[in-house]
């Protein structure tokens, strides 16, 4: 069915997609001729064409560039209808095609090559050529014309997948032709030979270009060959820079020359690889006995450092709890000691305790004196008299001697009178203790409880110096536990003498600096012989020197008032 009279007149760009729906319903409603045969088809709305039979795959082309054409030479219902006719072959008579026309098809998608003279020459790489672009010219005289890339773009949505589009101009302006180029692959060549194709389809290859029949309209295009390769034109001028003359199997044959050294290249690369793969295989299964030898060698190695770990814990175990033992044994040793030490103390105190009433009341008589007479003052005051005293007393003291002399020889002659005389010993024990005191006897009698005193003394002391021998051991051992408790013990025994003291400060401004130095002396020797009762003790003192006498000196004065006694009495 041709289009009829009524359509003639042209529509505007607003109303070609209306337009192309209502055609594409009249092809789906069988209202136009397209299918001749199983192989060939033909364009309904190309009635005036010469050529009248396509295949499938050429009507599509011919379809979709008259229906997608920029040229302004195709109205706007010419594009739309073959932009239905398009439409309609892609979605509608594609899975009808006959089975003959398919394979064809197929075959002809899979060999780029079909159709094509092997030994023609060709412009390599692949080049289209393009004439006819429509030209402007300006003022000047110069033309202008559209641009490469929009004619590559158009090129592209007809699916002829070209690199480039080159206009190519003169000292005129655009020459109204161009050149496109391919890939320089066999996909390349496809496409090339497609575009070819497709221009001839539409009656607008090289052949319609050359043909003397009129004003020709549109583009024209083919592919460049020999002829335009060498022709004097712009067109053979650019073709001559850009590209050589190759035929398809002098192509085929370089191709299969770089194949062949491709694949012999690669051979040596891979037998290359293979020896290297060889060695590094051999590299590895040396490197893993290496490997496997030196973890072997670790395992070992962590084995006896564990065992000798265990060894050095075990020791250290066994010796800790031997040290642990003998700790415990130290310990309850200790322990065993120090109770004997508070039996024996215990003992000492029970011993000491005779003395303990006496020497509680004179140290009750010194605190009384302390503390109505202010007896730090006093004994500054009686420090400066202090000789006088000592001469005073030691004369007393032969008075005395004498007397008491006198008294036992009396005592002596009347024995009869025993309740006097025993009366009068007590008497006399009383007074020598007073004697004893001062620490001048020359009695025999005096001297021998002298002796028998020292001798307890001696006794005292070397029960001490057992009991100090014993305790040794045990204070050697607890030294460091000890020392904080005897520092303790000091700072609670010994009294710290206070220069800033009220009392001593007012002794030290009304009485001098010797009266000071008296006192604080007599504090420390308070301190020093007796800090927990405080009460006086007697000293052997030799005056000569000032400072306390020797036990040497002791008995040599001693021995001295003994001969002097004896001598009195006429026992020499």
């Amino acid at each position: 069915m041709d289009i009829s009279s009524g359509e003639d007149s042209d529509i505007s760009e607003s109303e070609m997609e209306e337009y192309e729906d209502k055609y594409y319903e009249k092809l789906k409603n069988g209202n136009y001729k397209i299918k001749v045969s199983n192989e060939k088809y033909t364009c309904p709305f190309c009635p005036k064409k010469k050529k009248q039979d396509f295949l499938y795959k050429d009507l599509l082309q011919h379809a979709s560039g008259v229906g997608k054409s920029n040229s302004d030479k195709r109205s706007a219902r010419e594009k739309a209808n073959h932009l239905a006719l398009f439409k309609y072959l892609e979605n509608d008579l594609r899975g009808t095609v006959g089975s003959s026309s398919s394979s064809a098809a197929a075959a002809e998608v899979e060999d780029p090559l079909s159709g094509c003279d092997h030994d023609e020459k060709i412009v390599w790489p692949w080049t289209g050529v393009v004439v006819n672009i429509p030209t402007q010219k300006l003022e000047d005289g110069r033309s202008v014309g559209g641009s490469g890339s929009k004619l590559r773009d158009e090129l592209i949505r007809r699916g002829f997948n070209p690199l480039r589009v080159h206009p190519l101009w003169n000292y005129r302006g655009h020459s109204g032709t161009a050149v496109v180029e391919f890939r320089k692959d066999w996909p390349g060549l496809h496409n090339a030979l497609s575009f070819e194709k497709a221009y001839e389809a539409d009656h607008h290859g090289k052949k319609d270009w050359f043909a003397i029949n009129g004003v020709k309209e549109g583009l024209y295009a083919w592919v460049a060959r020999a002829d335009d390769y060498k022709s004097s034109t712009i067109i053979g001028e650019h073709l001559r820079k850009i590209g050589d003359l190759k035929t398809v199997s002098e192509l085929m044959e370089e191709e299969a020359r770089k194949q062949d050294r491709l694949v012999t290249n690669l051979t040596n690369i891979i037998e290359t690889k293979n020896k290297h793969i060889q060695e590094m295989e051999q590299r590895c299964s040396e490197t893993s006995k290496s490997l496997e030898a030196l973890m072997e060698e670790k395992d070992n190695l962590s084995q006896a450092y564990n065992e000798e770990i265990k060894k050095i814990q075990v020791s250290a175990r066994d010796h800790f709890q031997r040290i642990f033992s003998d700790h415990e044994k130290l310990k309850s040793q200790l322990e065993s000691h120090k109770k004997d030490l508070e039996l024996r103390g215990v003992e000492l105190e029970k011993r000491e305790a005779l003395n303990e009433s006496e020497r509680k009341k004179l140290a009750e008589e010194l605190e009384e004196n302390a503390v109505q007479n202010s007896a730090l003052y006093l004994a500054a005051l009686e420090q400066k008299r202090a000789d006088e005293n000592v001469m005073k007393l030691a004369e007393d003291q032969k008075r005395q001697k004498e007397e008491l002399h006198n008294r036992i020889i009396q005592l002596e002659k009347k024995l009869d009178q025993k309740q006097a005389l025993e009366l009068e010993i007590e008497q006399l024990r009383g007074s020598l203790n007073v004697i004893r005191h001062m620490g001048d006897e020359d009695d025999m009698e005096v001297l021998e409880k002298v002796d028998a005193s020292l001798k307890e003394l001696r006794e005292k002391e070397a029960e001490l110096e057992d009991l100090e021998a014993l305790n040794q051991t045990l204070i050697v051992r607890e030294r460091k536990s000890n020392d904080e408790l005897q520092d303790a013990r000091k700072e609670l025994i010994n009294e710290v003498i206070d220069d800033e003291d009220e009392k001593l400060r007012d002794l030290k401004d009304q009485m001098g600096i010797e009266a000071y130095k008296s006192v604080t002396s007599a504090i420390k020797e308070i301190n020093e012989y007796n800090p927990s009762g405080r009460y006086i003790i007697s000293e052997l003192w030799n005056y000569g020197e000032g400072r306390k006498a020797t036990l040497k000196e002791g008995v040599t004065f001693l021995l001295k008032l003994w001969d002097n006694a004896k001598r009195k009495r006429g026992m020499t």
